[in-house]
């Protein structure tokens, strides 16, 4: 079941208070970024954290869950704390501290023309 836009648009507004935040669609589900990051994802319209010292902390008694089938273990976000903006916010503000920042993506080097190479052999 994909996610609802409407769900992750009343995350966004919860969290706007952690940093630069914005979501991305994928495959029906979606990504949360927070300062470029991913710090959350958003499937069958639950949250799901990433993993931190600092989150797990925070939460204290935590429920793990997994987004999707084969992936890791996620702090699972209950419902009913999405209500308290000032704490998923913290929440979301402390993950993103302990998340490193994503690899840059090496763009491919255009193909070298190799017609040029054989006028000068």
């Amino acid at each position: 079941m994909a996610s609802r836009q409407s769900t992750v648009d009343f995350i966004l507004e919860q969290i706007k208070a952690a940093g630069e935040v914005r979501a991305k669609k994928m495959f029906g589900e979606y990504a949360i970024y927070c300062n470029d990051k991913v710090v959350a994802l958003v499937c069958d319209d639950q949250l799901f954290v990433k993993h931190t010292e600092a989150g797990r902390n925070f939460i204290g008694d935590f429920i793990e869950g997994y987004p999707y089938p084969g992936a890791k273990p996620y702090l699972l976000i209950s419902r009913d704390k999405w209500d308290d903006q000032a704490w998923l916010a913290h929440l979301v503000q402390i993950s993103t501290a302990e998340l490193p920042l994503p690899k840059t993506k090496k763009r491919a080097s255009p193909p070298k023309d190799r017609s040029q190479a054989s006028k000068f052999q």
